[in-house]
């Protein structure tokens, strides 16, 4: 009997030091997103699986959730935003780190995944419930939305008007779990509703050579100087390797055609193809990763390399994925996906969808784009950080 009287009151402590425990986490992170660590931004761009996407490749930010907001139902199902009666339009919440990368760059990379001419939905997706918004979390927030809103208008990039709407947020609803990291989970219907609803092919033709151009003014300028546009590449801050949003830059074409190789400039800069079998990296088993020969940008490592058969590198996935950009290509009488670095710009090589399983992906690339850093180099050459990934075993197939 004391026995079990000593086993429930060691169970009832032990339940309310973890309670206890439990309120202190949230209330850690509820502080957290007070004081500003963390901050939110939430934009609606059609099929969230997309928006979530693009957004998850923004060094600096945190998190990217997929739901709905703009409605008057609570707590609406899929079904019942997609039937659009419920007034939600399908959209992303953005956890970011404000530290790292401004709103003034999600504003950036928003107006160049969305078509805000469009008020009927985007691409394929028909309907207010697929259209395009910026819902502002505070006053800040508004005026930069506003301000980037009336320069983009103004830029002549699209020739009609812009008309995604700038909203109050209310409240968001995350959507069902299976909604979540989708382009992850599901890469493979992920890709190809990506492609085949038309986003990508608009966003290539739209904003080809465009890439530079940022439409947000600074943070607490103001509004009546209007935004900074074509600031000087030379004076942007990078966020980590992959480069700040707004401050992508091409490295100089003549500079180039001094430091490459003729077959490398021919690649990178034309979109040129090298002969398969007759290239440096394409049996290479030593354990390191590639990088964008025009600037260095961690691209793959050795360990996501295998033998395709083709004569080219391959590849099953990035190295960071934040790294690549990916465009239609309807060249040579085909529809493929370009393969691209995203701050140098470099024509890579291609992206299939018959690798290995269970993710099915090859990237298809070419040497000649690719700089080789081997393992034992790696901290010397600036790149200390990913011998991590290297421990035993040679990771090399």
């Amino acid at each position: 009997m004391k026995l079990f009287v000593v086993t429930v009151i060691l169970s009832i402590l032990a339940a309310t030091f973890y309670q206890r425990l439990s309120a202190g986490q949230e209330y850690e992170m509820a502080n957290n997103e007070d004081s500003g660590r963390v901050e939110k931004a939430t934009f609606a761009g059609g099929c969230f699986w997309c928006t979530e996407a693009d957004f998850e490749k923004v060094p600096g930010v945190i998190r990217v959730v997929s739901g709905y907001t703009g409605g008057h139902v609570k707590n609406p199902t899929y079904g019942e935003v997609c039937a659009g009666g419920t007034g939600h339009l399908e959209a992303v919440q953005v956890h970011f780190d404000p530290s790292k990368v401004g709103y003034g760059e999600l504003l950036d990379l928003f107006w160049t995944h969305v078509d805000p001419t469009d008020a009927g939905g985007q691409f394929v997706d028909r309907g207010p419930q697929y259209g395009s918004a910026i819902f502002y979390h505070d006053a800040e927030q508004k005026r930069l939305a506003e301000e980037s809103k009336k320069a983009l208008d103004a830029s002549g990039v699209f020739s009609r008007p812009v008309v995604t709407p700038v909203r109050a947020f209310e409240i968001f609803y995350e959507a069902e779990e299976y909604h979540q990291g989708y382009s992850r989970t599901c890469p493979l219907q992920y890709r190809m509703y990506r492609s085949g609803s038309g986003r990508d092919a608009f966003l290539g033709k739209t904003w080809e050579g465009k890439e530079n151009r940022s439409f947000a003014p600074p943070p607490g300028a103001d509004p009546a100087e209007g935004p900074a546009r074509d600031a000087d590449p030379a004076k942007s801050t990078e966020v980590g390797r992959a480069g700040n949003v707004a401050a992508r830059r091409k490295p100089d074409p003549a500079a180039l055609r001094k430091e490459l190789t003729p077959m490398q400039y021919r690649v990178t800069r034309e979109c040129g193809t090298e002969p398969p079998f007759d290239n440096e990296f394409w049996d290479n088993k030593r354990e390191g990763i590639y990088v964008d020969v025009a600037t260095g940008e961690p691209l793959f490592s050795s360990l996501d390399k295998f033998d395709s058969g083709t004569g080219w590198p391959s590849f099953t996935k990035p190295l960071e994925e934040g790294n690549l950009v990916e465009k239609v290509d309807a060249s040579h009488g085909m529809k493929r996906t370009e393969v691209r670095s995203r701050e140098g710009d470099s024509h890579l090589g291609h992206l299939f969808d018959d690798g290995p399983r269970p993710a099915g992906m090859r990237y298809c690339i070419n040497s000649a784009a690719l700089r080789f850093i081997p393992k034992e180099d790696l901290e010397k050459e600036g790149y200390g950080e990913y011998l991590a990934l290297f421990g035993k075993g040679s990771g090399s197939k």
